[in-house]
């Protein structure tokens, strides 16, 4: 079945071992492991030096906290944005989690992953 086919709940099967993956190895300023889901297109335009700088300028994207809150997800053309509510362990507030997947060589791929 078509990724965008699928319900929420099924996306969040898929998303949150990928979110849980990318808050592990950023908080471990772990370039490999936090890039091993992108998919080539992502990959492009995350390169090792620019990763690192973000991880050595942002307290936030260092210490994610294991907890989060789904909020819902979003389906455009081929892509879907699941959307979390996030925390950090050092930096008070509530941080917006995004992740963008897509199909790529028969398999689910990170697009895109922001904190807000």
């Amino acid at each position: 079945m078509s990724l965008t086919k699928k319900t929420d709940s099924e996306i969040l099967e898929i998303a949150n071992p990928l979110w849980d993956s990318l808050v592990k190895h950023s908080n471990n300023k772990d370039y490999y492991g936090f890039t091993k889901d992108f998919s080539a297109r992502m990959l492009m335009g995350a390169n090792e030096p620019e990763i690192a700088k973000q991880w050595a300028n942002n307290k936030v994207i260092t210490s994610l906290s294991n907890d989060r809150t789904f909020l819902g997800c979003i389906r455009r053309d081929e892509y879907i944005t699941v959307l979390f509510k996030q925390a950090s362990t050092k930096v008070s507030g509530e941080y917006l989690g995004r992740l963008v997947l897509g199909e790529e060589d028969g398999g689910v791929k990170i697009f895109g992953a922001t904190i807000f």
